[in-house]
């Protein structure tokens, strides 16, 4: 008896242009997306985003919360959302960093990974 899966399937790619979608709809700022698959063992993918306070970093994790659920994305943890300044969100094969101001130059997670690919997003 073949089990049905419960989450939608697809790449860690498709994935992620979906969650940047979402992200860009929510007014993130500069979303980056970089195919980490070779160089990671955790993750294929890691989004980037910027907020602009507090309230906005958490009203871009629920929206991207809500929206994995009502999608089937498997969603697996968050850390960083009581202070809202670094909010690392898994969702098993994309990791979705959302930083405030000058958090995100700096722990320069895009200079980390700067031989990354980058897949192409505009909003």
């Amino acid at each position: 008896m073949k089990k049905e899966n419960k989450f939608s399937v697809m790449s860690g790619r498709e994935k992620s242009l979906i969650l940047a979608e979402w992200l860009d709809e929510k007014q993130g700022m500069d979303v980056v997306i970089m195919d980490v698959a070779r160089m990671s063992s955790v993750t294929d993918v890691t989004v980037i985003v910027s907020a602009r306070g507090m309230k906005h970093a958490q009203a871009l994790a629920d929206a991207v919360l809500a929206r994995a659920a009502e999608s089937s994305i498997e969603f697996l943890s968050m850390e960083g959302y009581q202070s809202g300044e670094w909010i690392l969100m898994d969702l098993n094969d994309v990791l979705i960093h959302i930083f405030q101001g000058e958090l995100r130059d700096f722990y320069n997670i895009e200079g980390m990974w700067s031989e990354a690919p980058r897949i192409p997003y505009t909003a």
